[in-house]
């Protein structure tokens, strides 16, 4: 009986640090793609079957993903290659909100797009994770544009 009782117990104590940890996975997860853009990003951060629902009200997948960045590649070297000035855009997310369900997780955040300092856009994105083999990645995503005031 006492064993029994000290498994659940450990089984209780157990899920919520589990949790935590997943949570802390995902937010440093979400902040390093958002930080790197690289194609070695986005091939690991979404997953082969990802929903991408825009905030234009398009809706593609992964390959289609990946595709863009071989394009953008291109533009970026006959930019250089004729001397013009390569604007650099980053992004980064704030308000994040994780919550894990299990091998399912959402991550709810407020993405602000800056272009060479200055916040050219800001948007509401929802991803849904799934661990896989052990790994977390995106298999759906909406994201909304806010309006500028």
């Amino acid at each position: 009986m006492i064993k029994k009782i000290t498994l659940t117990l450990a089984l209780i104590l157990f899920i919520p640090l589990t949790q935590a940890d997943d949570k802390t996975v995902l937010t440093k997860l979400l902040h390093d793609f958002l930080s790197g853009q690289t194609a070695q990003h986005h091939q690991d951060f979404w997953a082969d079957d990802l929903v991408y629902t825009s905030s234009n009200g398009t809706r593609f997948g992964k390959a289609d993903i990946m595709a863009g960045f071989e394009n953008s590649q291109e533009e970026e070297k006959d930019a250089k290659e004729k001397s013009e000035e390569v604007s650099v855009v980053t992004y980064s997310g704030t308000d994040v909100d994780v919550r894990v369900y299990d091998d399912v997780a959402i991550v709810a955040f407020k993405l602000v797009a800056k272009e060479n300092g200055k916040v050219i856009q800001t948007y509401f994105n929802t991803g849904t994770f799934q661990k896989r083999d052990n790994r977390w990645q995106a298999i759906a995503w909406q994201a909304t544009k806010i309006p500028k005031s």
